[in-house]
C-alpha cells in the first residue's frame, strides 16, 4: 500500500516528475469541477461507452465484476493519450518505488538471457549472491524447483524479489561443473547504486550512471571524490548508454557538478505550475577538466537532459549515437490510498530551447558501436628490451617498464572491449593537449653549443 506522501517523492524509471504532485484534496476539487461541467460533456459518447460496458457485463464469456471493468476502462483511458502515462495500482508502485530508489528485497543479481536461459551477469557487493559465491557466467536453470527455461527477464526478477527474511533455492550450471548444484539464500535488502568510476588510465577518469534515482547525485559527488584521491582527473568520460532516465531532479543535481552558472533545463505544460526553470550553482567538482559524454538509442529522458544541458553549454563533447527522444515530463498523481495514475502534464527544453521529443539529442561525433580487430597485434622489440641498452638521460619509465606495460594491458582492453570509451578517451586526450598545452620556448636556439651539436648529429645521420 501507499500514500499521497509517498508518491510526493516517487518517480519512474522511464519517467520524469517535476510538477508538485496533487494532493486527494486536489483530485477532489477537479472532480468537482469536472462535475460542474458535465453540461459540456459529450453526452453520447458517454452513453455510447454505458452500452459497451452494459454488453460486456450481460455477454462477456467469463464473468468481469464492475469494479474490474472500470479499472480497464481507466487503463485505457491512459494507455490511449501516450507511451509513457499509465494506471498504476499496488504492485505497479512497488516496481516503481525500487527502481527509483535503487532500493528492493531481493538476492542481488544482475540477470539477463542467454540460450534461452537466465544467467547471471554480476552478483552485487554484500548481497546474498556475493555471500553464496555466485559468480558471472552460472546459468540459473531452476528456481524452486521449476524450470527457468523460456521465462522472460521481468518474470525471473519478480520471481527472485521477495520479502525480506524469505528463502529460495537455485539450481546452479556452471561451468567446469559436471552436474548442476543447488543454492538456497535468504533474501534481503538489496542498495543498487547508480553511479560507478574508474581510471581508464592515469588521469583519464571513467564514470557510468546506469539510471536517476533520488540519491544519483549523491552517489556522484562520491564517485567523484574518490576519484580527485586517486590522484589528479585531467579528464571524464561520463557514460548514459542505455540509461532509461529517472528523477529530474537527480539530472539537474549531475548537471549542476560540472557547470559554474546557468540554465540546465526548463518544462512547458498547459499549467501555470507546470512552467518550471532550474539552473546550476556555482561549483565546478572536475575544475574544468574536459567531459565526453557518451549517449545511445537507450539514452533517454533524464540522460537525454544531462546530455543536452552540457551540449548547450560547450561543457562536454557529446558521442555516441542519436539518443531515445523522450521529451515528456510525467506526475503521479494519487486517486486514493491504493491507486494513482501517472499523466504527462508538461514537455522539457534543453537551456537553448530544444525539445528533443521525438528526436533525440545528436552527438557532436558520431561513433558506432563495433567490433574492432587489431591488423598487427604481435608485440615488437624495442630499445628499451635490447639487453645493456642505454638509459634514458632524461628520467623517466622506459617503454618496457611494468608500468607503461600495464598502462598499455589496460588501454588495449577498452579497445577491444569498448570502442566508443577507447574513443571518447582518444577524444579527451586531444582535449586536453589543446585546452592545457602552453607554447614552450625553443631553448635549443638560445644555446650556442647545443645548436653545434644540433649540427654534428644531422650531419652524421645524412
Amino acid at each position: 500500500m501507499f500514500t499521497p506522501k509517498m508518491l510526493a517523492r516517487i518517480v519512474g524509471v522511464a519517467a520524469l516528475t517535476a510538477l508538485p504532485l496533487m494532493g486527494l484534496s486536489q483530485v477532489e476539487d477537479t472532480a468537482n469541477g469536472a462535475l460542474e461541467a458535465r453540461s459540456r460533456l459529450p453526452l453520447e459518447d458517454l452513453r455510447s461507452f454505458a452500452k459497451v460496458f452494459e454488453q460486456i457485463r450481460q455477454g462477456y464469456v467469463n464473468e468481469v465484476d464492475d469494479s474490474t471493468l472500470l479499472e480497464y476502462a481507466i487503463k485505457g483511458m491512459l494507455q490511449g493519450l501516450d507511451p509513457h502515462s499509465a494506471y498504476l495500482d499496488s504492485r505497479s508502485f512497488d516496481d516503481l518505488q525500487a527502481n527509483t530508489t535503487g532500493e528492493f528485497a531481493g538476492l542481488g543479481i544482475e540477470v539477463g538471457i542467454e540460450d534461452d536461459y537466465i544467467t547471471i551477469v554480476s552478483p552485487m557487493d554484500g548481497t546474498p549472491a556475493a555471500r553464496a559465491d555466485l559468480r558471472a557466467g552460472d546459468v540459473i536453470l531452476r528456481l524452486a524447483g521449476k524450470s527457468m527455461r523460456g521465462v522472460s527477464l521481468d518474470e525471473a526478477v519478480e520471481k527472485m524479489r521477495g520479502p525480506v527474511g524469505s528463502e529460495v533455492t537455485l539450481t546452479i550450471g556452471r561451468k567446469g561443473h559436471k552436474e548442476p548444484f543447488d543454492v538456497t539464500l535468504k533474501r534481503d535488502k538489496v542498495r543498487v547504486y547508480s553511479v560507478r568510476s574508474e581510471f581508464l588510465e592515469e588521469g583519464y577518469g571513467y564514470m557510468r550512471i546506469s539510471q536517476f534515482q533520488l540519491d544519483t547525485g549523491g552517489d556522484l559527488m562520491r564517485a567523484m571524490k574518490k576519484l580527485n584521491e586517486e590522484g589528479e582527473l585531467k579528464g571524464l568520460v561520463i557514460d548514459l548508454r542505455n540509461n532509461p532516465g529517472g528523477v529530474l531532479q537527480s539530472s539537474v543535481e549531475v548537471v549542476d557538478a560540472f557547470l559554474e552558472e546557468g540554465l540546465v533545463v526548463y518544462t512547458e505544460g498547459r499549467n501555470e505550475s507546470a512552467n518550471l526553470r532550474y539552473s546550476a550553482s556555482p561549483g565546478d567538482v572536475t575544475k574544468g577538466a574536459p567531459l565526453v559524454v557518451l549517449i545511445n538509442g537507450g539514452s533517454a529522458s533524464a540522460a537525454e537532459i544531462v546530455a543536452g544541458a552540457l551540449q548547450d553549454h560547450r561543457r562536454a563533447v557529446v558521442m555516441g549515437t542519436d539518443s531515445f527522444g523522450k521529451g515528456s515530463v510525467q506526475t503521479v498523481i494519487p486517486i486514493n490510498d491504493e491507486r494513482a495514475i501517472k499523466l504527462t502534464t508538461a514537455l522539457y527544453f534543453t537551456p537553448k530551447g530544444r525539445s528533443i521529443q521525438a528526436q533525440g539529442i545528436k552527438p557532436d561525433i558520431t561513433v558506432e558501436r563495433a567490433t574492432v580487430t587489431r591488423m598487427d597485434g604481435r608485440e615488437r622489440t624495442t630499445e628499451a628490451d635490447l639487453a645493456g641498452h642505454l638509459g634514458n638521460g632524461n628520467g623517466g619509465s622506459e617503454s618496457g617498464s611494468e608500468d607503461r606495460k600495464r598502462a598499455k594491458s589496460k588501454r588495449d582492453d577498452w579497445y577491444s572491449r569498448d570502442n566508443q570509451v577507447f574513443e571518447a578517451l582518444n577524444v579527451l586526450k586531444g582535449l586536453n593537449l589543446y585546452v592545457h598545452r602552453a607554447p614552450v620556448k625553443n631553448e635549443i636556439s638560445t644555446d650556442k653549443a647545443a645548436e653545434g651539436q644540433v649540427a654534428r648529429i644531422r650531419a652524421e645521420d645524412l
